[in-house]
């Protein structure tokens, strides 16, 4: 199977100014999508107007904004504006986010993420009709909202999903799926539920990618990133029903006890060399690709690049398809 599309993350470590040149250079070296990463740094929308204005054709894609940390209308008016801009270009992935983002920076409650989420995804088809919305769903109210802007092409709607439940909502409810923290392997675990939707549903990969010869700088760096995310609920039981349980308990044995120390220590080489793609930029497209061959239709680039004389658009331009 060949990627037909081929992403990366912004923001790049770059001012966002800076931004068109590089996503004019990134679109002419083969990059067909650009996604937005919204954590702590810019918000998901804002980078991908900028690029949308940059380049006429190149695809855009929020991975993943919550709907915890903007209201019911809010996300769908963003959403909105967006598709207006670029009509047929924008695909809009949500998903619950986790604890640490919803309740400790967001001062909101991380509750029913299942049913928030499916709430949300039904709110938003209604919206983008342009028809006044009044509906009593089972996580939230919405009385009598309008979009006096309705989007003319609405966006695609993605889900960023871990386990079958989310998996299967992504498939049946959703457009397809936004998948994150996972190898080329676990793929073929989760891509069989989103396709339970149909076989045309997309699955969006996010993948982490360091193209560095020097396995033990990577690694270091990789057990840094395992800590910070794998101990993050949501994901610590994703990679329990992926199978790495008995695995990766001691590493949470050893951060439960607050011996951050040693919990980097207990990361497997294996385990990082599993989740990070690393290598020579030849070796790593050819682990990209395996990602695409075990079911994902949209490769999306995390570029990873602790060079300091390196330039943001150094790595990305040597993993280009």
């Amino acid at each position: 199977m060949t990627a037909h599309r081929y992403g990366i993350t912004v923001p790049l470590n770059a001012p966002l100014a800076e931004h068109p040149r590089l996503i004019a250079e990134l679109a002419a070296a083969g990059y067909t999508d650009i996604w937005s990463a919204e954590i702590d740094g810019f918000d998901g929308f804002t980078p991908l107007t900028v690029a949308a204005l940059a380049d006429p054709d190149v695809r855009l894609g929020t991975a993943i904004v919550s709907p915890y940390t903007r209201g019911p209308a809010t996300l769908a008016m963003s959403a909105a504006a967006l598709a207006d801009l670029a009509p047929g270009r924008f695909h809009l992935g949500i998903g619950s986010a986790s604890q640490l983002i919803v309740e400790s920076w967001n001062d909101a409650e991380f509750d029913r993420p299942y049913q928030r989420v499916r709430d949300t995804v039904r709110f938003l088809r209604a919206a983008f009709t342009g028809e006044k919305v009044t509906e009593k769903y089972e996580t939230f109210q919405v009385r009598g909202f309008r979009l006096t802007r309705p989007p003319q092409t609405p966006p695609k709607i993605l889900v960023a999903a871990l386990r079958s439940g989310m998996l299967r909502l992504a498939g049946r409810e959703g457009d397809g799926a936004i998948v994150n923290w996972l190898s080329a392997e676990d793929v073929r675990q989760v891509a069989p539920y989103v396709h339970e939707g149909g076989p045309d549903k997309e699955i969006v990969a996010r993948i982490f990618v360091c193209p560095i010869d020097d396995p033990v700088l990577v690694r270091a760096i990789g057990r840094r990133m395992i800590t910070s995310y794998l101990n993050v609920p949501v994901y610590a039981e994703f990679h329990r029903w992926l199978g790495r349980g008995e695995l990766l308990q001691p590493m949470w044995d050893a951060w439960a006890a607050g011996d951050r120390k040693r919990a980097l220590e207990l990361v497997p080489d294996a385990l990082v060399d599993d989740l990070v793609v690393h290598g020579s930029p030849e070796v790593c497209r050819a682990k990209i690709q395996a990602y695409v061959d075990a079911g994902v239709t949209v490769p999306v680039l995390a570029v990873i690049d602790p060079r300091p004389d390196a330039g943001p658009l150094d790595a990305a331009l040597s993993l280009a398809p």
